[in-house]
């Protein structure tokens, strides 16, 4: 199938702007988080107008042959004006210095924040470039066709922007409404199903970024378009304004109604031998003990953690309980929490707890976890050797009752130090 991809000819896409991008069927993990099941695409395009050419991004380092065979049917190098890179992950730019050999004299369009990428990219031969950083609002021409840039990070990364080819209503967004999901027809309307495609990318690439995602949105939304143009998937040229509709709908709150202004305090557990479990369910009582805060347990005895995504990423604050087994703690717990990596957990409180037989080292292991996530930890974790005492399950109950009191902004916040640990 490679074969057949690299002989690919450039494909229309609007008037004079073309894809000379690459196919890549065979690949079947991406930044190694991603599952391929049937490839993906780096989509390059070529905009032509009567007094420049622009080429919007670039292809995958092993991808460069090709792009340049596509780039070349359709434009000389010395036609080429601009080299638009609307995000500097490798994916998209390992055909840059190949394609600056042939063409020095591009001006190079970046985000403020690209900058710092190009330079590592380029190193040394940075200074040997035009590069030009654009924001909101900044154009290039092209003559009789406009380029309007739109600067919007973190969708995924701190360097990403859109660009608005005007005249053509045509919205190049990178990976913002992208998918992996390689067919060789290339337009929406004309590719196989890929709406699981496009839901997966947006759960592993996307989600964590939504609160960005939404302000992108929010200077996508007013423009005029009639095509998207993303650098993975298929290019949304049939019902456009469709994925911007399903985009708002996967960023909105899904809780909001249900809890109202309620905190929601979510208890996750292991127990081997009832221990924690006991432990969890004191912690529970006491934090529902507050009417402004919802509580719930959840034991993840069950081994499947889908089912909680929703619910964790909506939660004010999180709580892991699991016993100390082999000086760690259990595997099941860190699933979940190294599934958190796609889910927006910065400035949520977290807490960690569990019962233990000899040293208790996996309290302080899980909420190192809970740092590196950025979450707040006000209270040391609570460890307990062996079965609790009717006393020690009213200490875990003041735990749960301290948690909800911090949620609700009743106790003055005290970040735990894990030197002192």
């Amino acid at each position: 199938m490679a074969g057949a991809a690299d002989a690919m000819q450039p494909v229309p896409v609007a008037d004079r702007v073309h894809w000379v991008g690459a196919l890549d069927p065979d690949l079947r993990n991406f930044d190694i988080i991603l599952r391929t099941a049937n490839g993906t695409s780096y989509n390059a395009y070529v905009v032509r107008g009567s007094t420049g050419v622009a080429v919007i991004d670039t292809v995958k380092q092993e991808f460069t042959e090709p792009f340049l065979k596509r780039l070349e049917a359709v434009a000389r190098y010395d036609e080429l004006t601009t080299l638009v890179l609307n995000h500097l992950e490798p994916d998209h730019t390992g055909a840059v210095p190949e394609l600056l050999r042939r063409a020095p004299h591009l001006e190079i369009c970046v985000s403020p924040r690209g900058v710092q990428v190009l330079r590592a990219l380029l190193k040394d031969r940075f200074d040997d470039y035009a590069v030009r950083i654009v924001r909101t609002g900044d154009t290039v021409s092209l003559g009789d066709q406009t380029l309007r840039f739109l600067t919007t990070p973190y969708v995924h990364w701190p360097d990403t922007q859109c660009t608005h080819l005007q005249d053509q209503r045509l919205l190049f967004t990178c990976d913002l409404f992208g998918c992996h999901f390689c067919d060789a027809r290339l337009f929406n309307d004309r590719v196989g199903d890929f709406r699981f495609s496009f839901e997966y990318y947006f759960e592993h690439i996307m989600r964590p970024f939504k609160a960005y995602v939404v302000a992108a949105l929010d200077l996508i939304e007013p423009l005029d378009i009639a095509m998207i143009a993303p650098s993975h998937g298929p290019i949304l040229r049939a019902h456009p304004r469709q994925y911007i509709t399903h985009y708002r709908r996967l960023v909105k709150s899904r809780l909001a109604s249900e809890v109202g202004d309620q905190k929601t305090l979510l208890i996750f557990y292991v127990s081997a031998y009832g221990a924690t479990s006991m432990m969890a369910g004191a912690i529970y009582e006491g934090a529902a003990e507050n009417p402004d805060v919802r509580a719930s347990l959840f034991d993840l005895q069950i081994g499947e953690f889908t089912p909680f995504v929703d619910l964790i990423e909506e939660a004010d604050a999180l709580v892991f309980g699991s016993p100390t087994i082999n000086g760690d703690a259990v595997k099941t717990v860190w699933d979940l929490l190294a599934g958190l990596v796609d889910i927006d957990t910065k400035g949520k409180l977290g807490a960690a707890f569990g019962s233990y037989g000899w040293t208790g080292e996996a309290v302080q292991m899980v909420e190192g976890r809970l740092q590196g996530l950025k979450m707040r930890v006000p209270e040391k974790g609570l460890k307990i050797k062996l079965h609790p005492t009717d006393a020690e399950l009213e200490d875990c109950r003041d735990f749960g009752r301290r948690l909800a009191a911090h949620l609700t902004g009743r106790m003055q916040p005290r970040e735990v130090d894990f030197a002192d640990l």
